[in-house]
């Protein structure tokens, strides 16, 4: 490089789709460093676009971590497909994540599908090497490969870290030049609120089971910072029926208070302050399928 030769800046958008629970979010918060997606072993647990922010000397690349795509069940369902599947047209390179430990699926040929619809470069990121012997590897690239064109294929262990900064080389490749949208310390664009809300719903998904997982929403009513520096925050958790109400708070304010205790230490990371968090459980009958009480909730297709 010469020294009136001018450094190239590259930025982008970038879409990380997947069937549920192939470590989308993992992966997400294996690149910035830090929790902005909330990961749990339940299927469809990211429910909007997290974007998450990684910014280096020479480039800018904006993750969208979108729900998992599968057969919509209710009106939540629908929204959260709407969202992974727009999000393929709206990048500049695609990441698809697959588990090599399960393999070729019909979920799988059911978004390369969906792939082939348009022209953005896809790149096979195959996922929990660290779980399968090196040979095991070979047999599931030549089976996704006799159905896609993939731009790359880049196997990796999102929760280990291996390989990942080989990933990150590959998609910068597929970068314009452009400007850096967000400042270099900033790793999202979701407000505060939003990502306190999905801290303590991974609480919840943790601690229970069974229907509760997906009958959940919560919302951030409340959030101020107190004279003292203390951060104050009141959030609600909106269940289905009466019966999951009983559930969440648990025998005598049991569940409720663990759930509060170990959000408040991840939000209290977060922020980086004191932070005072008060949880209530109301009861919204079948909010999952009702559009007013989904757009009230954030769940927005826009």
């Amino acid at each position: 490089m010469t020294a009136s030769a001018k450094k190239v800046f590259k930025s982008g958008f970038v879409a990380i789709i997947g069937r549920p629970n192939v470590g989308k979010s993992t992966l997400m918060n294996q690149v910035i460093g830090q929790k902005i997606a909330i990961m749990s072993d339940k299927p469809q647990t990211t429910r909007n676009k997290i974007h998450g922010v990684y910014t280096t000397t020479d480039s800018q690349i904006v993750f969208l971590d979108t729900p998992g795509i599968h057969k919509p069940q209710s009106k939540l369902g629908e929204h959260m497909m709407k969202i992974a599947e727009s999000s393929l047209s709206e990048v500049d390179a695609v990441l698809f994540l697959i588990d090599v430990v399960e393999g070729l699926g019909g979920g799988d040929r059911f978004i390369i599908e969906n792939l082939k619809k348009v022209k953005t470069p896809v790149i096979l990121v195959m996922n929990k090497i660290d779980q399968v012997q090196p040979e095991a590897i070979l047999p599931v690239i030549t089976a996704y490969k006799d159905l896609y064109d993939f731009a790359e294929i880049v196997p990796i262990s999102a929760i280990k870290g291996n390989n990942v900064n080989t990933l990150l080389e590959q998609v910068t490749k597929y970068l314009s030049e452009g400007p850096q949208y967000y400042p270099a310390d900033q790793i999202t664009d979701h407000p505060e609120q939003f990502v306190c809300a999905e801290l303590i719903r991974e609480k919840i998904l943790h601690m229970t089971r069974e229907e509760i997982p997906h009958s959940i929403a919560v919302s951030i009513e409340d959030m101020k910072v107190e004279p003292n520096g203390v951060v104050h925050i009141s959030a609600v958790i909106f269940v289905e029926r009466d019966s999951q109400k009983g559930i969440i708070i648990g025998k005598k304010g049991a569940l409720l208070k663990e759930v509060g205790q170990k959000a408040r230490q991840d939000i209290e990371a977060l922020l980086g302050s004191k932070t005072f968090l008060e949880l209530w459980v109301k009861v919204k009958k079948d909010w999952r399928n009702q559009e007013r009480v989904l757009k009230d909730l954030g769940f927005r297709n826009d």
